[in-house]
């Protein structure tokens, strides 16, 4: 993307999976309340055209660190199960693999999964603390948005919005669902305007961004 306030939406399986786990716990049955006060598709907004800002402080997200010939990404969506595996991700400067363990190489390819912090300006990611290695880290149980409250949207308005969006998003969603009667999107990172957006779209508690990136309190 052309400006470092540009946002990339991205999406972190892994994080996905935990939180989904979570909501699918506490979960009653799906809403059977009233439709979404929009329409989908009722506007020609781009979503991914949405600029935010970027965070002011650190930041943490887990995914798969990917090398290529010395071109380093933080992958925090869907990777390829391939050897050695693909993805696309974010561009994370300052990693060194002298600081890690858990690695594997193949050819010019080296990967790991791993819990990074550090500064991300819209663009990419700098690392500002040792990573730490996936299987060790023990992150905190994740916030549900939503109260263990169901929605409202019945299940063709929930496949309506999520074909929407998958449209209006495009290739910068990486995944996208629907559960407890809410459509359900993760994002790299968004500073609200995007939630914003989608709740004038299709009403507010319809749609949950969830960030990949976790703001952290600075040392």
């Amino acid at each position: 993307m052309s400006t470092p306030l540009r946002r990339r939406l991205l999406w972190s399986a892994a994080a996905a999976t935990a939180l989904a786990t979570t909501l699918a716990a506490c979960a009653a049955g799906p809403g059977s309340g009233g439709a979404p006060t929009s329409s989908a598709g009722s506007h020609a907004q781009d979503f991914s055209d949405i600029v935010v800002d970027p965070p002011e402080g650190p930041v943490r997200g887990t995914g798969t660190v990917l090398d290529v010939d010395g071109d380093t990404q933080f992958c925090l969506g869907a990777v390829a199960e391939s050897y050695p595996p693909q993805c696309t991700g974010v561009p994370l400067l300052g990693w060194s693999w002298d600081r890690v363990d858990g690695s594997e190489t193949s050819g010019g390819t080296t990967w790991g999964a791993y819990a990074v912090t550090g500064q991300y300006d819209g663009e990419s990611i700098t690392v500002t603390d040792p990573p730490i290695l996936l299987a060790l880290y023990d992150p905190m149980r994740p916030v549900d948005p939503t109260g263990g409250v169901d929605g409202e949207a019945t299940t063709t308005e929930l496949t309506e919005i999520q074909d929407d969006l998958s449209s209006r998003l495009g290739t910068d969603a990486l995944a996208l669902w629907s559960e407890r009667s809410y459509v359900w999107v993760q994002v790299v990172w968004d500073d609200g305007q995007l939630q914003q957006a989608l709740d004038s779209e299709y009403g507010e508690g319809t749609v949950i961004v969830l960030p990949a990136l976790s703001e952290i309190d600075a040392p």
